[in-house]
């Protein structure tokens, strides 16, 4: 964990003032109340309460968390990182029970593909996707995108894996990779979800991600 996200923990630990949200477990055995907003790339993305009035968000690596338990994504659910999955109170592998699902077929010479789905602001999703796109001379890769990829300022999120699936939510500049992570995913604003491939020159691309969203 970085001394950042540290001293962050003691402030939400401290508020005294839970946010009805989520609680993110340490494997020191600490409990942070607050609203998870996503899980990828190896990182944690957490928002919670600190002090009386104020929120912050903070990121932890993975492995300093044992697990995510979610309110209101199904009764019991929760994020375990030692297994990386949905588990509900009995233990199974499960995403929340009753989720709809809507499949799109993401074309990586396309810029932005429109799933249908319309979300809420705070709604959990859960993605899965498969298949791999060609995004250069001599490169393809899965939905993970490119290992080790360089910076680019001319790609969607710069300093994301190239060839990656990403997604966006309506018009506006919130990007958020969502890769082959299929933990939960709270996005941030409403609106409709579209999904695309991070990379800066789509006119050399080919191939598709099959993409199944779970809302």
């Amino acid at each position: 964990m970085t001394r950042q996200g540290a001293a962050l923990v003691a402030a939400f630990v401290l508020a005294g003032v839970a946010l009805q949200a989520d609680t993110l477990v340490l494997r020191d055995g600490r409990r942070v109340q607050g609203e998870l907003v996503a899980v990828r790339d190896g990182v944690i993305e957490f928002e919670g309460q600190r002090g009386i009035f104020g929120r912050e968000r903070v990121r932890f690596d993975r492995e300093d968390v044992l697990r995510i338990e979610l309110d209101g994504v199904g009764g019991g659910n929760r994020y375990d990182n030692d297994r990386n999955s949905t588990r509900d109170d009995r233990g199974t592998d499960t995403r929340p029970s009753g989720m709809r699902e809507r499949s799109v077929s993401v074309e990586a010479s396309q810029p932005w593909t429109d799933t249908g789905v319309n979300l809420r602001s705070g709604q959990a999703i859960y993605v899965e996707a498969a298949g791999r796109v060609r995004w250069g001379p001599g490169r393809q890769d899965g939905p993970a995108g490119e290992r080790n990829s360089p910076r680019n300022e001319g790609r969607p999120m710069p300093n994301r894996s190239a060839g990656a699936l990403i997604g966006r939510i309506g018009e506006g500049d919130g990007l958020f990779l969502i890769g082959d992570e299929t933990g939960p995913i709270r996005v941030r604003d409403g609106g409709r979800l579209y999904l695309g491939v991070n990379d800066d020159y789509l006119q050399d691309n080919s191939g598709s991600f099959r993409v199944t969203v779970y809302y």
